[in-house]
């Protein structure tokens, strides 16, 4: 992964950067970044203090938000590279998730960096479904799979923004 490329989120128009977990412009959100490594993706976050579930350990709603966010973020990617376009070229392609799955394999502990992958399981017309695996200290500590449609028109803001 090149330190100096630009995640996936950077490229989301402002109208659509909102995202409690991912959007840049959401000053109290997670602000998670995604990036192509080789043929998966990667992202890092490391949960501040008050994601706690009991003294040492990640909130599980925490962990299915990084695999949803991750996972919407990545067949945003995965798109734009199946279409052969740059990543932000217009129109953009915005997913939204139509299915969550979240496997906890062990509990995730709080005070260390948690690594997020994803990898394109498939892509079909507007859906693409990504299986991700959420990793704490070399140990795989969730595994989810995203089904994500591309946001339909009637959700996306006008251009510019309303307000």
């Amino acid at each position: 992964m090149n330190q100096n490329q630009q995640a996936f989120q950077d490229f989301y128009p402002d109208e659509l950067s909102h995202c409690y977990g991912c959007g840049r412009l959401n000053e109290q959100g997670l602000q998670l970044k995604s990036y192509w490594d080789g043929e998966e993706t990667v992202a890092h976050l490391e949960p501040r203090p008050h994601y706690i579930a009991i003294p040492g350990y990640v909130y599980g709603g925490l962990i299915a938000s990084l695999i949803d966010c991750h996972g919407t973020g990545t067949a945003s990617a995965a798109a734009y590279r199946a279409a052969g376009r740059e990543l932000g070229s217009e129109p953009p392609f915005r997913f939204v998730t139509a299915s969550l799955q979240v496997d906890y394999l062990r509990p995730t502990p709080l005070g260390v960096s948690l690594e997020i992958r994803g990898r394109i399981e498939e892509i079909k017309g507007r859906k693409v479904v990504v299986s991700a695996t959420v990793t704490a200290a070399g140990e795989v500590c969730a595994r989810g799979r995203v089904v994500a449609v591309q946001m339909p028109e009637n959700m996306l803001p006008p251009a510019g923004g309303a307000g």
